[in-house]
C-alpha cells in the first residue's frame, strides 16, 4: 500500500476520529472519502473515488 506523502499530509486538513472526517466529507458540496492518514495517525479527505465506496447515496 502507498504511503501518503508527507507533503500531501501537511497541507490538508486533520481530523482527530473517522466520525469527524466523516461528518465533513457529507457536508461537502462534492464527493469526499476520509481516510487514515499513516504519516500522521489521523483522518483527512479525499476526492479520488475511484473503486472506493461512497458515502452518499444520491
Amino acid at each position: 500500500m502507498p504511503r501518503t506523502r508527507l507533503s500531501i499530509c501537511q497541507r490538508k486538513q486533520r481530523f482527530d476520529s473517522e466520525e469527524a472526517a466523516v461528518l465533513a466529507a457529507l457536508a461537502a458540496d462534492i464527493d469526499l472519502r476520509p481516510y487514515a492518514c499513516d504519516r500522521c495517525g489521523r483522518f483527512h479527505l479525499t476526492s479520488r473515488l475511484k473503486g472506493k465506496r461512497r458515502l452518499r447515496g444520491d
